[in-house]
C-alpha cells in the first residue's frame, strides 16, 4: 500500500509523471517502462500518472478519452505489471470508488478543489488523495480542503501547485505558497508542466511554454518542493490532449539529474 512515508527521501524528491491522458495501451506501457528504468537508476520514488478520462474540456469536439473502464483497466494492467502505483484524476464523487480499484492515488483537479462531495468520496476510499491547489485560491485556503479530506479519515493528503490565474490566458506560480502549504504538515508537489498552461485561448486550444518547464522544476526543488507532477509524451506535438506543455520523453532524464543535483546542494 502506497504511503506517503515511503515517498519521502530526504536526498530526493518524488515524481508524478507520465501522459495527460491514457491514448492506448501501447504507448502507456512504454512510457511507464521508460521512466521506470530512469528512475530506478536516479533513485526516485515514481507514481505513474495518465487520465483515464478528461471531463474539462474547451470545445465539445475535444478528445476525452479511450473509455473509462478501458483505460482505467490499463492503469492497473501498468501497476500490476512493473509493481509501481499509479495515480489519475477524478471529477464526480462516482468516479473515486471506481477508479481507486485501478489507481493508488485520486487526484482532485485544481477546478474542483472546493467540491466537498468529491473530496469526501475521495477521501473515503482509503486511498492517497492529491489536491491540486486551484488556480482562483490563495495557497492559505487550501487548508480547507485538505481538512474536509482529514475529517473523513484520511491522513494521506498530497497537496499539489499548479499557477495561478494571471489575466485570461496565463498562469503564474508564486513560490511563496510552496513553504505555506507545507506547514499545513503533507506533501507538497509542483504541477510543472500545468503551471506553464496558456489557458482560454481563442482556438479553444491550450497553450504552453514547455522551454520554461526547466526553470519552474528548478525553481521549485530549490524552495523546498516534495514532489514534482511532469506530464510527458513521446512526441508532445501528437499528442491528444495538453501537447503545448509536456515535455518530450527524451528530454526527462538529463533534467531529473540536474534537478538532482540541486536537490543534493540543498
Amino acid at each position: 500500500m502506497l504511503t506517503i512515508k515511503n515517498l519521502l527521501q530526504k536526498e530526493s524528491f518524488f515524481l508524478l509523471a507520465g501522459p495527460c491522458v491514457i491514448e492506448n495501451e501501447k504507448m502507456a506501457l512504454e512510457i511507464a517502462e521508460r521512466i521506470i528504468f530512469i528512475t530506478q537508476r536516479l533513485g526516485i520514488p515514481y507514481i505513474f500518472k495518465g487520465s483515464f478520462k478528461k471531463a474539462n474540456r474547451s470545445r465539445a469536439d475535444s478528445f476525452t478519452g479511450i473509455g473509462d473502464e478501458k483505460a482505467l483497466k490499463i492503469l492497473g494492467k501498468i501497476r500490476d505489471t512493473f509493481h509501481i502505483p499509479t495515480v489519475t484524476d477524478i471529477h464526480e464523487s462516482q468516479d473515486a470508488i471506481k477508479a481507486a480499484e485501478y489507481v493508488d492515488v485520486l487526484q482532485i483537479p485544481a477546478f474542483l478543489s472546493r467540491q466537498t462531495d468529491l473530496l469526501i468520496a475521495a477521501a473515503k476510499t482509503g486511498k492517497t488523495v492529491n489536491i491540486k491547489k486551484g488556480q482562483f485560491l490563495s495557497p492559505s485556503a487550501m487548508k480547507f480542503a485538505v481538512q474536509k479530506v482529514v475529517d473523513s479519515g484520511n491522513d494521506q493528503i498530497l497537496i499539489t501547485e499548479r499557477g495561478t490565474t494571471f489575466g485570461y490566458t496565463d498562469l503564474v506560480v508564486d513560490y511563496r505558497g510552496i513553504p505555506e502549504m507545507k506547514a499545513f504538515g503533507f506533501p507538497v508537489v509542483m504541477d510543472v508542466t500545468h503551471s506553464l498552461q496558456q489557458p482560454n485561448q481563442t482556438s479553444g486550444v491550450t497553450g504552453g511554454m514547455p522551454q520554461l518547464i526547466e526553470t519552474i522544476a528548478k525553481a521549485a526543488i530549490a524552495v523546498g518542493v516534495d514532489g514534482l507532477f511532469i506530464e510527458t509524451h513521446p512526441e508532445p506535438s501528437k499528442a491528444l490532449s495538453d501537447g503545448a506543455n509536456m515535455l518530450p520523453l527524451d528530454l526527462l532524464e538529463t533534467l531529473l539529474e540536474k534537478l538532482l543535483r540541486i536537490k543534493k546542494v540543498l
